[in-house]
């Protein structure tokens, strides 16, 4: 099965960012980030492309596809 793996939190942590003031730049709740950082959902395409805008990285940067294949 695969997963997907995210650096959410390690990228808003480097940013000195609040789970409250990602959550307002990508237009969720700031539960929605708690439960993406602890893995407990998986955000929406574009939910993941408002991530990659806000920490200006790539989407490929935020979140990886691992597992069997």
């Amino acid at each position: 099965m695969k997963t997907i793996r995210n650096r959410v939190r390690e990228l808003r942590l480097a940013r000195g960012w609040t789970q409250q003031e990602l959550a307002e730049a990508v237009g969720v709740s700031r539960q929605s980030i708690n439960s993406i950082e602890c893995d407990r959902y998986v955000p929406s395409l574009p939910l993941a492309l408002e991530f990659a805008r806000a920490f200006a990285v790539a989407t490929d940067d935020i979140f990886e596809l691992e597992g069997r294949r």
